[in-house]
């Protein structure tokens, strides 16, 4: 292989690594603001392990990555518990049901 192709290679991963690990820093996991099927990974109950999954929106179980420090601002928590709490809290009083595990 040719030495400049692989020092070029080489320097692409690095800057690929930098640029992900950086824009990962700008983000949080937030729990209950993914809309049904934008969920971004395995959710908190375990009973998918992928993203775009979700079968209801804003459920409590299902996290996305938002910028850092707006999770709670949008109605979410940090924890599954923490965005059953902030729905709870929601000044129009309306609770999402739990889908109910069969």
């Amino acid at each position: 292989m040719d030495k400049q192709l692989l020092l070029r290679s080489a320097f692409a991963s690095v800057l690929a690594v930098t640029a992900v690990s950086t824009s990962a820093a700008d983000k949080e996991k937030c729990y209950g603001v993914a809309k049904a099927g934008t969920n971004d990974c395995a959710n908190a109950s375990g009973t998918h392990s992928c993203a775009g999954q979700s079968k209801v929106d804003m459920d409590s179980n299902e996290w996305k990555y938002v910028a850092s420090g707006s999770c709670e601002k949008m109605g979410g928590g940090k924890t599954p518990e923490a965005a059953k709490k902030a729905a709870m809290a929601k000044p129009d009083g309306a609770v999402k049901k739990e889908e109910k595990k069969s």
